[in-house]
């Protein structure tokens, strides 16, 4: 059993893709569908595209790190970063990134070469900042994959989980997965306490004229069938943070199969760059009754 194993460790790194087909089947072969199953362990079509949604505004000191870790998570991905007109010369450090990646697609295509679409990224700046629902909507309206994720610029939430927040979906189980923070079994800064009961009472809220039962409303990751943004995408109003509350409406009012995973947080502190405030709070309840009520 022990040589079974490193025999699939070292062929694992050395010719199987994680999360490819003959990769699953090879941790089956060893470990069993069960424990496969409780480890997290599955195949992703090669043809799954999944569509990265990254909203940024004054973010200069993470832009770099979270590009790496979207970048290092292997699965089939295309990254969309919207610029919300940042300030801080986040959106200067996004024009040289920008040059850089057209230059080596013109490398590539000088010498006769097609670069896989596998971590392309596409950029987008929005002249006047108008809120991360805004970018979300903009990012929304040039995704190409079959199932798209929204990631916020800073470093809170891990890239690391895309292949588990996926997996409801791709098993055809699910048309839109919320990664919850409070399903109690990750790793969770402990940080403000008044915004834990803020965010309990509006998922609380918006359970109520919904009829779902969320643990965590308000949460950045938030993934959907490429069906499910052709359905809400266009509609969406909201341009700050009230998107939240506005997709939970939607999603529930065309009766989409909704599934939580949870997930891992470091939360930032205002120190930090956090940006939401009890003005955001207001207005998300304003929201959960307004799309709670009618479209």
């Amino acid at each position: 059993m022990t040589d079974s194993i490193a025999d699939l460790t070292q062929s694992t790194h050395t010719e199987l893709l994680p999360y490819s087909q003959p990769w699953f089947d090879s941790l089956r072969k060893v470990l069993g569908e069960a424990a496969c199953k409780q480890l997290g362990f599955y195949a992703i079509p090669p043809e799954t595209l999944l569509s990265v949604v990254i909203p940024v505004y004054n973010e200069r000191d993470t832009i770099h790190e979270i590009l790496k870790r979207v970048r290092a998570v292997p699965v089939r991905k295309e990254i969309i970063l919207i610029d919300d007109c940042s300030r801080d010369g986040t959106r200067e450090m996004l024009k040289t990134l920008e040059d850089e990646e057209r230059d080596r697609v013109a490398k590539a295509a000088l010498a006769g070469q097609t670069l896989p679409d596998d971590n392309r990224v596409t950029f987008i700046y929005h002249e006047v900042n108008r809120g991360k629902g805004a970018a979300v909507k903009t990012g929304f309206g040039a995704v190409r994959g079959q199932i798209a994720l929204i990631q916020d610029a800073d470093l809170e939430y891990d890239p690391a989980e895309y292949p588990r927040l996926m997996r409801p979906i791709v098993e055809g189980q699910a048309d839109v997965v919320f990664g919850s923070r409070f399903l109690g079994d990750q790793p969770h800064r402990v940080l403000y306490f008044w915004h834990y009961v803020a965010n309990k009472m509006l998922t609380t809220l918006s359970n109520c004229f919904s009829n779902l039962n969320l643990t965590d409303m308000e949460t950045c990751y938030k993934l959907f069938t490429r069906e499910v943004v052709d359905a809400i995408g266009p509609k969406l109003a909201q341009e700050r943070f009230g998107i939240e509350p506005e997709l939970a409406a939607r999603v529930a009012r065309h009766h989409f199969r909704v599934y939580e995973i949870s997930v891992s947080y470091s939360g930032r502190t205002y120190e930090q760059g956090k940006k939401i405030t009890w003005k955001d709070g207001l207005k998300a309840l304003w929201c959960i009754v307004r799309y709670g009520i009618a479209d």
